[in-house]
């Protein structure tokens, strides 16, 4: 995979920008405690407007995304979050900060995500063929994990350092850097298909009527759902938790959610092994089934030997949380045509996401009216049960990825007739 130019070139420019994305999860709620000594309610809204555009215009983001080239799409997105995230240093050291630019700044880089995440995973296929779709997630999954153990860790000594302010700009240039690194890309980009006969809104119909028909997209967008409103549930207010009720410093915060990067890590490297061993479907359940009881112990978190019991639990599951990542990206690659990848990428995004967006509403309303550990330990109860809806699905005996589905026909009834066979080979 690394002989590929292009594909060294898309994962320089992930590594960057998500090491200072890892940097900014903490850094932008922490520059709310610290800096504005924002409530939990409040840090649980901007967790919620960093992904409220999903919900917005997920959808017509991906029709729009089948439409166009997506390497000028993700270099106009990184240029716009770098502008964002640098408005937020230089408010501060002006003393004109407010909880106000932050919620603007969440909302408007949010937006910019929509259209790069979808384009990233709408132009992987082109850049590097279908056949090494599951090596190339790995990868991608992989740096993921190592920005997330680095970034997190680097996000809470930079806060303690110097202020969680400062250590937003980290990101805004994690931004620049990438756009670059995607510019040198040489690799010709196909021209997409152009449908002057086709509405927008019934080019999102289709994208919708694929995923949530297809008896392999829908369990794994509800199993993703159920685990991102969890996971989102913990990261929102385990901040709150460890600041305001356990009285630990920004460092603390940052190795906590530096085993996450590290369980991420593992589960990447592991998941090509177990997928060969006991099939691609099969380890998607049986790892759920096996972490299940660790999930609830995030909840416990709490100074002296629970924290560390904590840490463990919330390494353990990550580790779940890689190994998904790396299988439920390479099936849905593999079972949808070329024309309905923006779209279908969409759709899982805007229910995937619009899962973060629930799960941060949740947590300012359940740590402003009940409190953050009731929140933390609602979220940790799903966490142990989000692998159910692959267990009640064809997915739980399914070995092999699918083939590539054939293109949609003209006519919209005629592109969902056609579905991967299952246990192939």
């Amino acid at each position: 995979m690394l002989r590929n130019q292009g594909f060294r070139l898309l994962i320089s420019a992930a590594a960057v920008s998500k090491l200072g994305t890892s940097v900014n999860s903490l850094a932008l709620p922490l520059a709310a405690v610290f800096a504005l000594h924002a409530s939990a309610g409040q840090v649980g809204l901007l967790a919620m407007l960093g992904t409220l555009s999903f919900l917005l215009i997920g959808l017509p983001a991906g029709a729009w995304i089948d439409r166009m080239r997506k390497r000028p799409v993700m270099i106009a997105a990184d240029l716009a979050r770098a502008a964002l995230f640098g408005s937020v240093p230089a408010a501060w050291l002006l003393d004109v900060l407010t909880i106000h630019q932050l919620y603007l700044v969440a909302l408007l880089s949010g937006a910019a995500t929509v259209f790069f995440d979808v384009a990233v995973q709408s132009h992987l296929p082109d850049l590097v063929g279908r056949e090494q779709l599951t090596d190339a997630n790995s990868h991608l999954v992989t740096v993921d994990a190592i920005t997330q153990v680095g970034g997190r860790s680097a996000g809470g000594f930079l806060v303690s350092l110097l202020s969680a302010p400062a250590a937003v700009a980290v990101d805004a240039v994690s931004y620049l850097w990438s756009a670059a690194c995607l510019r040198r890309i040489r690799q010709p980009e196909p021209q997409p298909r152009q449908r002057a006969d086709r509405s927008l809104a019934s080019e999102v119909r289709q994208g919708l009527r694929f995923v949530f028909g297809h008896p392999l997209l829908r369990p794994i967008a509800l199993a993703g759902a159920a685990t991102n409103l969890s996971v989102q549930l913990c990261q929102t207010v385990l901040p709150v938790v460890f600041v305001r009720e356990l009285d630990l410093p920004g460092s603390a915060i940052g190795l906590f959610f530096a085993t996450g990067g590290i369980g991420v890590f593992l589960g990447s490297l592991s998941a090509r092994w177990l997928t060969r061993r006991f099939g691609a479907g099969r380890v998607l359940w049986l790892m759920g089934l096996a972490v299940a009881p660790l999930g609830v112990l995030v909840a416990l978190v709490d100074r002296g030997p629970a924290l560390w019991l904590a840490a463990g639990a919330w390494l353990v599951t990550t580790c779940k949380v890689g190994i998904d990542n790396v299988i439920k990206v390479s099936f849905r690659q593999h079972a949808t045509p070329d024309p309905l990848l923006g779209r279908m990428n969409a759709t899982m995004r805007v229910v995937l996401t619009g899962s973060l967006t629930i799960g941060a509403a949740l947590a300012a309303l359940l740590g402003e009216f009940a409190s953050p550990r009731t929140a933390l330990w609602i979220g940790a109860t799903g966490l142990a049960t989000a692998w159910i809806p692959i267990l009640c699905s064809p997915l739980r005996t399914t070995r092999h990825l699918p083939g590539p589905a054939p293109a949609p026909a003209d006519s919209e009834a005629r592109a969902f007739t056609t579905v991967p066979q299952q246990n192939r080979g």
